[in-house]
Parts: C-alpha cells; sequence; structure tokens
C-alpha cells in the first residue's frame, strides 16, 4: 500500500524541519523526504552553522594574535591546528543534525531517505540508492527544497582550484591568495574566516560596493573595517573567465574599458544562490515557475496547484534560515485553520563578520527612494562603557525613525554583537514602536544595548554620552 500522509514535506532544512515539527504539535501525520545522508539541509550541514563555527574560531585565533596582550595576556608562540578546528566544526555540525533527528523521533515525524520527484499533485516518487522507488502520497505537499551556489559558467567548479562555500568550509590548507568573486554575505565572512587564518584575500565585485542590499553608510564602514583586517577589494569589475594552471587559477577581468588577470591559489565563487527546482518534476505536473526557476506562490504560500505549497529559498525573497522558519510555521498553521503571517519588515539581516554588521527595517536610501520624511540618530560604540571593557569599540548604531510620527523604520547595527543586539530592535518593529519607546526603555549597564537606546535618544538629539 502507498504511505499516506496528512502532510509531505520535501527537504529536512530550517523550513522545512520546523514545519514538520510544528504541523505535528498541530495534530498532523507528517513525514519529511531528505536526500542528503543528514538532516538539517544546507544551513546546519553546509551554511550557517559550519560557516559561523569557523568564523569564532577564526576569530580567537586572530584575537590571540593580535589583541590579547592589550589585555595582559602573553602567548608564546601561536600556532593554527587546522585540522583540529576543522573537526570542532564538524562536531558542531553533527551534534545538531543528530539534535534535527531526535526532534523528529520525539514529534512521530516519519524521516524518508532519498530523492522525491513530485509525480502528481499529491504523490511524490522517492527514489534512494540502495532501494526500490517507493510512492508516497499526502493530503498537502509542502516544497522547501531551499537553494544551491549558482556558478559562473566561464568559472566552472572544480572541488579545488574553483569553488563554492561548500567545499570553501572544508578547505585542507590556508590558501596563500584566495580570489573571491562577490561581496556579499558569503564572500564577505569566508573571505574573513581565511584571511583571519594567514591567506591573502582579494574581493572582486561588480557592484561598487559591499553588502548592497544593505544601509550604504553602515557596509562603508564595514568595508573600512575588513581593509584594516587586510582584505583588498576591487568593485565595478566583473570576472570573466579563469585558466587553471599547476596549483594556479588566473582570472581574467573587466573594468570599465580595463581588462586585466589575477592569480591565486584558490578561487571562491559567492555570486548568490539559485532555487534548487532541478530534478524535482515541478514543470512536468504543471507547478508555476518564474523565469529565474523560484516557485510562485500566493501570499499563504500556495502555488497554482491548491494541494502543494512552497516556502524558503525556493520562493525567492531573502534567502534566510529563519525567514524560511516563520514561513514554515505560517504555512502549516493556515492548514490547519489558524492565522500564519510573516512581517517581512521585521526580518533581521546579519553579516557574521567583525565586527558584525545587522539589519532590520527600511535602510535609508530606500526611505529617501519612497520619499518618506524620516530622522536619524546615531551612536559609537566608541562611547559604550561594556564596548570599551570589551576592546570592541568598532562601529556604530543607527537608528530610522518617521519625521512626523516617530514610528521606529530601521535600525541597522555595526559592531560586537550586533547579530543578538538586532532581536530588540526587530521586536520594536514588530510592535510598532517609536524610537521614543526604546529610548525610554530601561537597558541593563554596562551593556552593548545600552548603544542602541543611545542612538534612540539621539534622534531628537538627546544623547546623554555623545
Amino acid at each position: 500500500m502507498t504511505p499516506s500522509f496528512d502532510l509531505l514535506i520535501i527537504g529536512s532544512g530550517p523550513g522545512g524541519y520546523v514545519a514538520a515539527i510544528r504541523a505535528a504539535q498541530l495534530g498532523m501525520s507528517v513525514a519529511v523526504v531528505e536526500r542528503e545522508p543528514s538532516l538539517g539541509g544546507t544551513c546546519l550541514n553546509w551554511g550557517c552553522i559550519p560557516s559561523k563555527t569557523l568564523l569564532d574560531s577564526s576569530e580567537h585565533f586572530h584575537l590571540a594574535k593580535t589583541r590579547f596582550a592589550h589585555h595582559g595576556i602573553k602567548l608564546g608562540s601561536i600556532e593554527l591546528d587546522l585540522p583540529a578546528m576543522m573537526k570542532r566544526k564538524d562536531e558542531v555540525v553533527s551534534g545538531l543534525t543528530k539534535g534535527v533527528a531526535y526532534l523528529f523521533k520525539k514529534n512521530k515525524i516519519t524521516h524518508l531517505s532519498g530523492t522525491a520527484k513530485l509525480t502528481s499533485p499529491t504523490t511524490v516518487e522517492i527514489t534512494a540508492p540502495s532501494a526500490a522507488p517507493q510512492t508516497v502520497s499526502a493530503k498537502h505537499i509542502l516544497i522547501a527544497t531551499g537553494s544551491a551556489p549558482i556558478q559562473i559558467p566561464t568559472l566552472p567548479f572544480d572541488g579545488k582550484h574553483i569553488i563554492h562555500s561548500t567545499h570553501a568550509i572544508a578547505l585542507p590548507k590556508v590558501p596563500k591568495h584566495l580570489l573571491v568573486i562577490g561581496a556579499g554575505v558569503i564572500g564577505l565572512e569566508l573571505g574573513s574566516v581565511w584571511r583571519r587564518l594567514g591567506a591573502e584575500v582579494t574581493v572582486i565585485e561588480f557592484l561598487d560596493r559591499v553588502a548592497p542590499n544593505m544601509d550604504r553608510e553602515m557596509t562603508s564602514l564595514l568595508q573600512r573595517s575588513l581593509e584594516k583586517l587586510g582584505i583588498k577589494f576591487q568593485f565595478g569589475t566583473a570576472a570573466q573567465s579563469a585558466e587553471i594552471s599547476g596549483d594556479s587559477v588566473t582570472v581574467s577581468w573587466k573594468k570599465g574599458d580595463e581588462y586585466g588577470t589575477t592569480s591565486a591559489d584558490v578561487v571562491l565563487v559567492a555570486v548568490g544562490r539559485k532555487p534548487y527546482t532541478d530534478a524535482l518534476g515541478a514543470k512536468e505536473i504543471g507547478l508555476d515557475l518564474d523565469p529565474k526557476g523560484f516557485i510562485k506562490v500566493d501570499a499563504h504560500y500556495r502555488t497554482n496547484l491548491p494541494t502543494i505549497s512552497a516556502i524558503g529559498d525556493v520562493i525567492g525573497g531573502l534567502m534566510l534560515a529563519h525567514k524560511a522558519e516563520e514561513e514554515g510555521t505560517a504555512v502549516v498553521e493556515l492548514l490547519a485553520g489558524k492565522p500564519g503571517h510573516v512581517n517581512y519588515n521585521a526580518v533581521a539581516n546579519v553579516i557574521y563578520t567583525d565586527p558584525e554588521l545587522a539589519s532590520v527595517g527600511q535602510t535609508e536610501e530606500e526611505l529617501k527612494n519612497q520619499n518618506i520624511p524620516y530622522k536619524t540618530g546615531k551612536f559609537p560604540f566608541a562611547a559604550n562603557g561594556r564596548a570599551k571593557a570589551m576592546d570592541a569599540t568598532e562601529g556604530s548604531v543607527k537608528v530610522l525613525a518617521h519625521a512626523e510620527t516617530d514610528r521606529l523604520l530601521g535600525v541597522h547595527i555595526l559592531g560586537p554583537r550586533a547579530s543578538d543586539m538586532i532581536a530588540e530592535a526587530a521586536l520594536a518593529l514588530e510592535f510598532h514602536a517609536s524610537s521614543e519607546d526604546i529610548a525610554r526603555a530601561v537597558h541593563a549597564h554596562p551593556t552593548l544595548s545600552e548603544a542602541l537606546k543611545e542612538a534612540a535618544l539621539a534622534v531628537e538629539k538627546r544623547a546623554i554620552h555623545a
């Protein structure tokens, strides 16, 4: 007999596994199809978790070499044990993926191993290397297959000299020269990892700045910090081709009317990600895709086939794990007859460099383009007591509020633990708070979060410590 479930989810990344757990909590029978050996998708296995683990480890190494002496900690010779660092990364990943497997068992979620192909609006064929194809049916199917690295045709991945992000978290040795194509989140984070560990790092970017989707003023400050780390940038430049010779890769590029080449031993292509819909059988059953391969959905994440929904990277928008999680929760709550909604204006975006850059709400450029009147409040971490105590004073907080109503419009933080601090701003946006609400809230002293309070006070030119 064909196994049947209330909900069948394709993909066990953050969107898929969170949706599965919430659906099980709501009383649905749930199965999740995953083609990889371990659960957790790109985020847990090759993305968010391993990259942040390496970012933390490499930061410790860099601080030991450059700043521990300032704290009165004298060390002898400092050596990198890259295999040990990679082993720790793998242990963190393994622990978390096993944790997802435990949560599946706890919530009575069926894990189906193999590659899923849609065969009808309510059935999926699952194939695995060591088993015969299996057909599974469901009242509703949720596609959460995520995304894959975009490959430049003239710079094909070989996994050794020309690599993508998955390869970059598992390099066997520190490159002498790492050339990064793309100054987005992935390029900046992984470039930071290998620069801290001793590589020369050059970033080529087609646009005129780093992290082009974030607030320009803050990304300019971030670029300055990364340049102090030793990362070199070349903007307005298009990588055109690559030639491998021995252990070297020579990339040809064009900048305006200028042509040139740059040689490196490793080239990381980080120009974005594309939806994973290959081999899904989407077109064959009549599922609507846009020209880039993203699955089209309505406001409730339904596709043009009423029994199929989609969430996460595969539907476009912000390609963030936490965005996919919230969409997964929303879609199953809607299926259960409950209200489900995601406020995309309150979804934070973070770059985990040092200092970190975290942003939520609108940027200053967006407000100008929309002719929205706004006021700005800023406060530097150099004037924050906790930041001084931590010896982490780079960066500042920027608060944007409506000029007439004082309603909070956006918050941008470049500084230590910005990824944690941004949650307060996201909550404030969710509750339609004003900058005055943040300014009047009592913040513990001494804490980094006081910088947010001071920036909110600065909207009305009331900052105390600057």
